[in-house]
């Protein structure tokens, strides 16, 4: 088994990200968005610049048939997930890798029940900082995938190989996981603070990278999910609390996370995805989340005003 062809689904962030670096990597003609003829057309129309320099890539219809993908990555928002499947059903055959870098911890399980769950290699973007406000897109981080298989089936270590084949050819970094979940975990756990918090101040990294209230917010917020975490018997530790928040003091501190450019852009953000999961399983652990609840209702405030 080997990735050749690699699509994609959405021109987000992180799909112009990882799919520019493939793109220069293994060549336009192997790396392709799939997308509406509306999105192609408005593409065309606007183009897209990554860090100031034009965007040369390759659009394909989504109704296109017989060309199926061998690695498909879904890069698009929670919210458009359920679209995003339907625009992918061209490109799925059984021998399709499928990888997902969507926050949260619930997009692995929506996509495998559409197209099975042999398919997919878990997936958790870390790293980077890129900022897309309209067709102009920045960042300073590349970052890395972390990959691992929740269950080591044959089929699933052959699919896990040829991902790690493709990163290794092209030379985009990753880290190999022995334990994906809980670095999913982390990682949401990550974003429940960071996210959220930036959003509510309203301002980029910095706001969080100094001493202060907006700071100490994101770290109890980031304890909650720790707690639940647990709960869920996921090993979430106090020692991954401080690796994430390292992490995000190595971020340019003009940057922003997703959510916070969502307010910008006046979109309802990933909200049900971060504090809406924590509150959920609150609920089901008999655990408080105070924070979480504190951070949902200004984040809604917020969001009522667009």
């Amino acid at each position: 088994m080997r990735i050749e062809k690699v699509s994609i689904v959405g021109m987000g962030a992180l799909g112009i990200l990882f799919g520019g670096f493939l793109t220069k990597k293994i060549g336009k003609e192997n790396v392709e968005f799939i997308a509406n003829r509306d999105r192609i057309r408005k593409f065309q129309e606007l183009g897209l610049t990554s860090n100031g320099k034009p965007c040369d890539f390759n659009l394909v219809d989504e109704e296109e048939k017989g060309k199926p993908a061998d690695l498909l990555i879904f890069a698009v928002k929670a919210g458009d997930l359920e679209s995003s499947i339907k625009t992918a059903k061209n490109k799925i055959s059984d021998k399709t890798i499928i990888i997902s870098l969507l926050n949260g911890i619930t997009s692995e399980e929506i996509i495998g029940e559409a197209y099975g769950r042999e398919k997919i290699i878990h997936t958790i973007a870390e790293g980077m900082d890129p900022v897309k406000i309209g067709n102009k897109f920045t960042y300073t981080n590349l970052g890395y995938l972390c990959i691992g298989i929740m269950d080591k089936t044959v089929e699933l270590e052959e699919k896990l190989e040829a991902l790690v084949d493709l990163f290794e050819r092209s030379g985009l970094p990753y880290k190999l996981e022995s334990d994906i979940k809980h670095r999913l975990w982390s990682k949401f756990m990550l974003n429940v603070g960071v996210n959220q918090v930036v959003m509510i101040y309203q301002g980029t990294y910095d706001t969080v990278q100094k001493p202060g209230e907006a700071r100490e917010m994101m770290k109890s917020a980031m304890r909650e999910a720790l707690v639940l975490a647990n709960a869920e018997n996921v090993n979430v530790t106090e020692k991954d609390l401080k690796y994430y928040v390292d992490l995000i003091d190595t971020l340019n501190p003009n940057g922003m996370p997703s959510m916070r450019q969502d307010g910008l852009a006046k979109r309802k953000s990933e909200l049900e995805l971060f504090s809406g999961t924590i509150l959920k399983l609150g609920k089901k652990h008999n655990i408080p989340t105070p924070v979480n609840q504190r951070i949902y209702e200004k984040i809604l405030e917020i969001e009522s005003l667009y």
